[in-house]
């Protein structure tokens, strides 16, 4: 909500937040800005351009600065700033509690390197840290790693993302995403007030450009034909079964490259993913078609440590040793297509739409769905898994809808 009218006192005092998402903001003269949070607390900043560069420096909370003390702030700011010089380094706002003296602000690169730090303890995948750093490396810090955290505006986060929004939308999505979670460090930590690379850069960014680019799928009628395609091959044995492993089963490539016989129930038919190796991070449970036991009973043959499917050294699997089998094969898919593949063989066979999330570990994203969510639907997807076997190798394996 914005009010571009001059301030009076009464308004300012009985000022109250809209309800709506976020803070609302009531604009003065000379770039003064009043922002009421949804808390109720009401903030004074002056917003100005500062050598070329938009800034917004906190001014202190009213009543505790008043509207004339407020004002005359912003009119000397907008003064210092006109004649090329920077406000915040002239004196820090008189009654300022969000914003700290802006000498104390770190660079991008160095609150970044501090945020990396702080979450990489709660990462999962061992790599997120490494993703982070090459993706700020290359596309953030040339333009805002030297740049104190304080003096980042959207215009700097635009001329940053500009280059790859077009041509590298999700990685573009991924580089605002991680930028803003340093701006919101830096407003945790009292260095500025807002977050440069919220909703105003969001109208500033076109929207549209490249569609999303899925994984590369097989229709499912033509599975049956690539499974048979990989028995045929001289690839590794190992690697043979966990591809047709994977297909029969629609799990994720990780989940199946790091499978351990612990893991394995195979007098219950049963695979018990834990929590550490899924993507929602809870426990899922896997029936196991009669091929797939037997996959496993020809895998116990060549067992040669706690893996099930270890790579030519006896060492885990190399996420692309799938990939390159295929890609050699001239198969025009990725290993994770084939849960692609296997949904699309549910929809068309009138299988329920909770019965095919469940068997591919989807989080319900309806929090009023997933509260009644209890159960795995285990007897009814082993019905299902068996079916989906069966269709591959020809038989038929038109399960019966499930209501």
């Amino acid at each position: 909500m914005m009010n571009r009218k001059r301030l009076n006192f009464q308004f300012v005092k009985n000022v109250a937040h809209s309800g709506r998402k976020g803070a609302d903001k009531h604009f003065d003269e000379h770039g003064l800005i009043l922002r009421v949070r949804a808390s109720g607390s009401k903030h004074w900043i002056w917003r100005g351009t500062v050598r070329g560069r938009r800034r917004d420096l906190g001014l202190g909370t009213f009543p505790y600065v008043s509207l004339g003390e407020a004002r005359d702030k912003a009119f000397e700011y907008r003064r210092l700033a006109k004649a090329g010089e920077d406000p915040a380094a002239v004196h820090a706002p008189a009654g300022t509690t969000e914003v700290q003296a802006k000498s104390n602000a770190p660079t991008f690169r160095k609150a970044a390197a501090a945020v990396i730090d702080l979450h990489r303890p709660t990462w999962r995948n061992p790599k997120s840290a490494a993703q982070w750093e090459a993706s700020l490396r290359d596309y953030a810090y040339p333009v805002l790693g030297d740049m104190r955290v304080d003096e980042i505006g959207s215009g700097d986060i635009l001329r940053t993302l500009r280059p790859i929004w077009n041509a590298k939308r999700e990685t573009a999505q991924r580089v605002r995403q991680r930028i803003s979670a340093v701006m919101k460090s830096a407003i945790a930590a009292g260095h500025r007030l807002d977050n440069p690379a919220g909703d105003a850069l969001t109208a500033a960014l076109p929207k549209g450009g490249r569609k999303q680019r899925h994984q590369r799928a097989l229709p499912h009628r033509e599975v049956g034909a690539a499974l048979e395609t990989v028995r045929r091959s001289n690839a590794q044995t190992s690697t043979k079964l966990a591809f047709e492993f994977l297909v029969l089963t629609a799990a994720r490539s990780g989940e199946v490259r790091m499978m351990t016989w612990d893991e394995v129930h195979a007098e219950d038919g049963l695979w018990t993913v834990p929590a550490s190796r899924m993507k929602a991070g809870r426990e899922h449970r896997v029936p196991l078609s009669s091929r797939a036991v037997e996959i496993l009973a020809e895998a116990e043959e060549l067992r040669e440590n706690e893996l099930v499917f270890p790579s030519a050294r006896g060492r885990r699997m190399s996420d692309n040793t799938i990939s390159k089998l295929l890609r050699e094969l001239g198969i025009n898919a990725v290993p994770h297509g084939f849960r692609s593949s296997f949904r699309d063989w549910c929809g068309e066979s009138g299988q329920s739409r909770e019965l095919a999330e469940a068997a591919l570990a989807h989080t319900i994203r309806n929090k009023a769905e997933a509260a009644y969510a209890r159960t795995d639907l285990l007897e009814r997807r082993r019905e299902l898994m068996e079916a989906w076997t069966g269709y591959l190798a020809g038989a038929g394996g038109e399960p019966r809808p499930t209501k």
